[in-house]
């Protein structure tokens, strides 16, 4: 009990030190030069590859929940020109604690709250131990909002909050207690799309849990996005040419993938076909990435009653081995 308040205090006068108005470290911003003569250079695999990424810090906002398994901050941090807003949830402990950065689908930017329906996964890694790192992602309020074409834009999110936490974690402020040496990422359908683009650009992610995940081929993902939205949606991605997208979709750089990679499905999703993951699956094998292929009997594109516990529980497993496990001297 002292332990857990002690560090709740702490992590309070973390607060205090980082609330708007305070004195904090500044960073040059470091914007992505786009490759002129190509329309959509900057959308591609290796550019994203060989951008810089980062600068700026992590700024808490608000004690959103405070309990005795972890501390729930409101943060934003900056994005390219953009401010990213979201919530991070503490262990409580002394720390150091791996970080998982964990990624929501897709939700009616109308309707979206911070603390959305991936709110239970996120809650649950930090019971477990796991710093979590929730952000909203632009487009989706208070986040702001940017170019974000193939949700490439979104990935660009998360690069630069991987930055951030490699360059701050461990450090004084907010990311005191993370540790920067072992990241993961979490990410449900969209999310998960969003997590596989990460994967083939930042070498820094150590495990990846895909949930119910959108693929990594793009012309795919749009050809269900105009299904799903009436054909009100969609029409621009898939005129792009062939030669373009197989420099934006993530599914034709595979071979980069660094990270072990955990996938579930559904096996009832009417939404995302599971045959999606299985695809990726057999990709990933066949490239000897090394790669958990789970299928959950009955279950649809979230998961509920005892298959979605089951998940959490094989989640927590998974980022155990290649988190914690591996690490261990």
């Amino acid at each position: 009990m002292k332990k857990w308040i002690v560090a709740t205090l702490a992590l309070l006068s973390l607060l205090a030190l980082t609330l708007p108005g305070a004195q904090a470290p500044t960073f040059a911003r470091q914007n992505p030069t786009p490759l002129a003569a190509d329309p959509y250079g900057d959308l591609t695999i290796d550019f994203l590859a060989t951008r810089s990424y980062g600068g700026g810090t992590i700024t808490l906002h608000e004690v959103m929940e405070s309990n005795t398994a972890f501390n729930r901050f409101l943060i934003s941090y900056p994005s390219d020109s953009l401010t990213i807003y979201g919530f991070m949830n503490v262990p409580q402990g002394t720390g150091p604690f791996p970080v998982i950065i964990a990624l929501h689908g897709y939700i009616d930017p109308a309707i979206y709250y911070t603390l959305d329906y991936t709110t239970r996964y996120a809650d649950a890694l930090a019971r477990a131990g796991y710093l979590v790192l929730h952000p909203n992602l632009r487009g989706y309020k208070p986040s702001d909002d940017g170019p974000n074409l193939f949700r490439v834009g979104m990935a660009t999110d998360v690069l630069n909050l991987i930055a951030i936490v490699r360059d701050q974690g461990g450090q004084p402020g907010p990311l005191a207690l993370a540790d920067p040496e072992r990241i993961g990422l979490w990410g449900h359908s969209m999310g998960g799309g969003i997590s596989l683009r990460v994967l083939t650009v930042s070498p820094h992610v150590d495990a990846a849990v895909l949930y119910g995940s959108m693929s990594g081929d793009e012309r795919r993902n749009y050809e269900a996005i105009q299904a799903w939205s009436g054909r009100q949606r969609g029409a621009f991605e898939l005129a792009i040419p062939d030669e373009a997208l197989q420099r934006i979709a993530p599914i034709y750089f595979l071979n980069r993938i660094q990270a072990a990679v955990s996938i579930h499905h559904g096996a009832a999703d009417e939404l995302v076909p599971p045959w999606w993951s299985d695809d990726l699956c057999e990709r990933l094998r066949a490239l000897e990435k090394t790669v958990q292929c789970l299928s959950y009997p009955g279950q649809p594109h979230t998961f509920v009653g005892e298959g979605d516990l089951q998940f959490i529980a094989d989640t927590i497993a998974f980022f155990d081995m290649h988190l914690r496990t591996a690490h261990l001297p």
